[in-house]
């Protein structure tokens, strides 16, 4: 675990599990309990046998889902594809960048279907390779890629700045005087997305669904009353907290959608310290960073931590910036 040190602009390299040491009594940590979806599904066409994927995004209304759809020609609308694990998919209507409308034809409740059949949607730099192990490592996904408070089923990605915590580093922490409260965003497709326009204010971020509870909120307001720290876990909670925090003053408790695209300069509102992994250059994540530390800092410690040699990405290393 790098820390980063803004008022300073210092760098320390530490081990996660000092965690309970670098923080202070009265600190708060935020922590999003989404769980991921076992989103990704497998399926063949009618007649010609043909392989296509369906990666479900989000729930719209009366069963029907957003997807993403990947084959080499769509069925037309109306169409169905056969699934592997029985049962059929709808094809309602096309949308852009991959995105279609489906309906699913099954047995069952879907939910339970894809506890059964479904795939973890990894990020696409993690690969699993067809050689005998690939059914083991898929197992093992299912319970890596999930931190260990995920309780609200809807993200088609982890929350990986939790996936560090152990139930013993939270009994440490506690014991410290550091507290946590819950709150959740449904990680959306949007995060495997780079930002591609020429100017960053251009780029559009996918609405994702949030929940404040009452129990977070009122956790907040007793940790600013008595001078703790707001340490946000991950980017998903600095936009849940931050998307509040802008329209309404303070954090209070609410449920909503969040579209919020955080880059420099950015006046934070809400979240103190920030708790996060090494994420991919031109990404949203990156850029949110960069505005909560300043660019030229984060570059520093980017350089610093591949000189260190250190791990990026989902299941890598990550910073605590203070």
């Amino acid at each position: 675990m790098m820390v980063i040190h803004r008022a300073t602009r210092s760098l320390e390299h530490r081990r996660f599990s000092d965690l309970p040491e670098v923080l202070r009594a009265g600190d708060l940590l935020i922590l999003n309990n989404t769980r991921v979806l076992p989103a990704r599904l497998f399926a063949r066409k009618p007649g010609t046998g043909g392989r296509a994927e369906v990666f479900l995004l989000e729930e719209v209304a009366g069963g029907e889902w957003r997807a993403l759809l990947r084959c080499r020609r769509r069925p037309p609308v109306g169409g169905r594809l056969a699934l592997d694990g029985g049962g059929e998919v709808e094809l309602l209507s096309v949308g852009e960048q991959g995105e279609a409308l489906v309906r699913f034809h099954l047995d069952g409740p879907l939910l339970d279907y894809l506890e059964a059949h479904g795939h973890v949607p990894l990020p696409p730099y993690i690969k699993r390779t067809d050689d005998g192990t690939r059914k083991t490592e898929e197992e093992r996904d299912r319970e890596r890629y999930q931190t260990i408070y995920a309780r609200a089923t809807g993200a088609v990605a982890a929350p990986t700045a939790g996936l560090h915590f152990t139930h013993e580093i939270f009994g440490q922490l506690a014991a410290r005087g550091v507290e946590r409260a819950e709150i959740t965003l449904h990680v959306g497709i949007g995060t495997f997305r780079p930002v591609t326009v020429e100017r960053v204010e251009d780029h559009v971020m996918h609405e994702e669904r949030y929940e404040i509870p009452p129990a977070a909120a009122d956790a907040i307001a007793r940790a600013r009353a008595r001078g703790g720290r707001i340490v946000a876990v991950g980017t998903t909670s600095v936009r849940t907290l931050e998307s509040v925090a802008a329209r309404r003053g303070a954090v209070l408790a609410e449920q909503g959608r969040t579209d919020l695209f955080i880059y420099p300069p950015y006046s934070f509102r809400a979240v103190d310290a920030l708790l996060t992994n090494f994420h991919l250059p031109k990404s949203t994540l990156l850029m949110m960073v960069s505005a909560f530390a300043d660019r030229e800092l984060i570059l520093h410690a980017y350089a610093e931590a591949v000189r260190e040699r250190y791990r990026f990405f989902s299941y890598g290393d990550c910073m605590l910036l203070l």
